[in-house]
């Protein structure tokens, strides 16, 4: 799960799949991660409000920034990103490595009620916070249905 700096949309989205696959007990078939097309946070935990709504249903995460790295290309059967801009980024560094398998993909591909872009909610506030899970929620399970 791949968005511009990782510290809001995908670590929602990382703790929100992993929540859904160990509710499943499916967590021995998948690994998941997320990470950024930039290195401006790496090393970073998710912003603070993103933290509050995932604790606000009950999920935690230890996660800290990274980027992503050629191995991911490589390891990883699907890459989902958020927006157009992470797509991009994602295709072009996909064409520079040898024996890519992920496939990648927006995550709003899945979202049953057709939202395709998840919108980055750094600059906004609580409630886009919010949407933004809603939004992984949605997708999440609509792909862990699809490829379970």
């Amino acid at each position: 799960l791949v968005s511009i700096g990782n510290i809001c949309r995908s670590p929602i989205a990382e703790a929100v799949f992993r929540k859904l696959v160990t509710d499943e007990k499916l967590e021995h078939k998948w690994r998941t991660d997320s990470a950024a097309v930039s290195d401006w946070n790496v090393g970073r935990f998710p912003d603070s409000r993103a933290l509050g709504c995932l604790r606000h249903h009950g999920i935690e995460t230890a996660h800290k920034a990274r980027q992503i790295t050629k191995e991911d290309f490589q390891t990883f059967d699907h890459i989902l990103c958020m927006d157009e801009s992470n797509l991009r980024d994602l295709n072009r560094k996909s064409n520079q490595v040898k024996d890519c398998k992920a496939k990648i993909e927006l995550l709003g591909t899945y979202d049953p009620q057709k939202q395709l872009i998840i919108e980055d909610p750094y600059y906004g506030n609580e409630k886009d916070f919010e949407t933004v899970y809603e939004q992984c929620l949605r997708c999440c399970k609509a792909f862990l249905e699809k490829y379970h």
